[in-house]
């Protein structure tokens, strides 16, 4: 567990004001009441720990509003819904044809379903809470310290499809952009929370090798083919496009036009979880440079905003 170190400042805001009042109260002397200093030092403590976040929002709503346990829960259940058509139907197959083609033609193969598993089937809110709450920032060390907690809990509904799936003879498949080295860890979390781990392999963490495929960054075409190198697949689920297809840029009108190329395929093949935490969706707004500080990614961020449709 880690120690938020911001907690102090406003405790201390609050201590300063609660001795304020009462020296006003009481008359107390002069030597007893805080200092002009002091308290103009807890003022300023106060807005550092309340200093405005774009994530503040996101992150809450996430943990606390019973509208995204309803809209999670109602994606799975239709989801669910649609597994007797989708297993009945032998052309039936979430892989974009590129990557089917890749893969291998899908007749006579048996069925699995791919997830994503970050924000589509373990909730790693907590994690975003810590650096709301300490002003920082994602880092692959307090990430992979983070993966390493085996704390993650369910999204809502992800525990009773992947069972269903399961139970009906479908091999359910976890594609992350987790390091692969993390395996252990995250199919342990997975566990824990009551989603099938079938086999060892069905994680395919970020570094998987796929023999035949070779992609640079964190793509996830190779995996995909690889598991539809021995399975139809289903159904997909994910939290942003890159776990269904493979942008050219990531560019808001690269992001536009495979919406609308595969728009008949979501609410059916390929299934989007909420996520208003990150995403491709937020660099693209910056082009894509982490480098520029947080304030001018924030300042482009805000550009991007319409206010005149």
């Amino acid at each position: 567990m880690r120690i938020h170190l911001r907690a102090a400042p406003a405790r201390v805001a609050f201590l300063a004001a609660a001795a304020l009042t009462l020296a006003a109260c009481r008359h107390v002397p002069a030597s007893t009441e805080v200092p002009a200093a002091a308290a103009t030092d807890a003022v300023a403590a106060t807005s550092i720990a309340a200093a405005a976040d774009d994530n503040l929002n996101a992150v809450l709503w996430l943990q606390r509003s019973v509208e995204y346990r309803a809209i999670s829960e109602s994606l799975f259940h239709a989801a669910t819904g649609r597994l007797d058509a989708a297993l009945a139907d032998p052309s039936w197959d979430a892989l974009v044809p590129a990557e089917r083609a890749a893969a291998g033609d899908a007749a006579g193969l048996p069925p699995a379903v791919i997830l994503d598993i970050d924000e589509t089937v373990l909730d790693n809110s907590a994690y975003q809470a810590r650096l709301v709450i300490d002003g920082g920032e994602f880092s692959d060390a307090t990430w992979d310290a983070w993966v390493e907690e085996r704390r993650a809990i369910a999204v809502p509904g992800a525990v009773a499809f992947t069972r269903a799936a399961a139970a009906k003879g479908v091999t359910v498949f976890y594609i992350s952009n987790r390091s692969a080295a993390l395996g252990d860890a995250t199919l342990a979390n997975l566990r824990s929370q009551g989603l099938p781990v079938q086999h060892g392999e069905v994680f395919l963490g970020l570094g998987t090798p796929v023999p035949g495929c070779e992609q640079a960054g964190s793509g996830k075409t190779c995996r995909r083919q690889l598991v539809g190198r021995g399975h139809r697949v289903l159904m997909q689920f994910g939290d942003q496009l890159g776990d269904f297809v493979q942008a050219a840029a990531n560019t808001r009108e690269q992001h536009e036009a495979l919406h609308v190329d595969y728009r008949d395929w979501f609410g059916a093949r390929w299934w989007v979880l909420p996520n208003p935490s990150y995403g491709a969706w937020e660099p693209a707004s910056f082009g894509n440079d982490w480098r520029l500080p947080r304030s001018e990614r924030r300042a482009r961020k805000r550009e991007a905003l319409r206010v005149d449709r």
